[in-house]
């Protein structure tokens, strides 16, 4: 979706400011021509100032916020795999989660916190996070998305186990629909070491406390 070897197109170019964004451009002409009919239909009037650029910045975000389906959670984690004696349980948590629900294509938001516990090789910290937002840059729903963080991370490690949580604001519901604002919702999957009771509520309770 992305394409890097396409010259940058330059957009809003302000004093001291230039942004360069990096496209396949008959991608976005196709995309910006179909956006522009919706605000058509929906009784826009796609040539008055405020809208003339809006067609194609929908295109490039839209690109932007599924560009998970480019990328591969599996060579993300492997680049950075090291052999470790290491058979504690390891913990990143509070992620922040972008996604969109496939649904009804509106925003849902939160949090991830993951754990796996390693088999003699370790992860670097920042692959987790990272592999977060190979799946949640998709169209989504939440139970998917958790299982698909889980399976990632339990194929590419072989780890003893791997606990998943994702606690997510959904904007299907709190701006259409039930429209119920202080809804959360929480999905959770584990591997492993993880579907013992005992190390699962021990992650649980670390994932609760704050420890400074």
């Amino acid at each position: 979706m992305l394409d890097k070897e396409n010259a940058p197109d330059r957009d809003d170019d302000i004093e001291g400011y230039t942004k360069i964004d990096r496209y396949n451009p008959d991608l976005i002409a196709n995309l910006s021509e179909s956006y522009l009919n919706v605000l058509k239909q929906i009784g826009e009037k796609p040539e008055r100032e405020g809208l003339l650029k809006t067609p194609e910045r929908i295109a490039k975000a839209l690109l932007y916020l599924t560009q998970g389906y480019d990328l591969d959670a599996a060579a993300i984690l492997k680049s950075a795999t090291f052999k470790e004696e290491y058979s504690q349980m390891v913990i990143v948590k509070d992620i922040e989660v972008y996604s969109m629900c496939e649904h009804h294509m509106l925003p849902f938001f939160g949090k991830a916190h993951i754990a796996y516990i390693p088999n003699g090789y370790v992860v670097g910290l920042s692959k987790i996070p990272r592999v977060v937002d190979v799946f949640a840059r998709r169209l989504q729903v939440q139970e998917r998305l958790t299982n698909e963080i889980r399976d990632s991370i339990h194929n590419a490690l072989q780890p003893l186990g791997v606990g998943v949580v994702l606690e997510c604001r959904h904007l299907c519901m709190s701006m259409r629909g039930v429209q119920k604002q202080n809804s959360v919702t929480t999905t959770s999957a584990f591997t492993g070491a993880f579907l013992s009771e005992k190390t699962r509520t021990e992650f649980l309770n670390l994932i609760s406390s704050n420890l400074s």
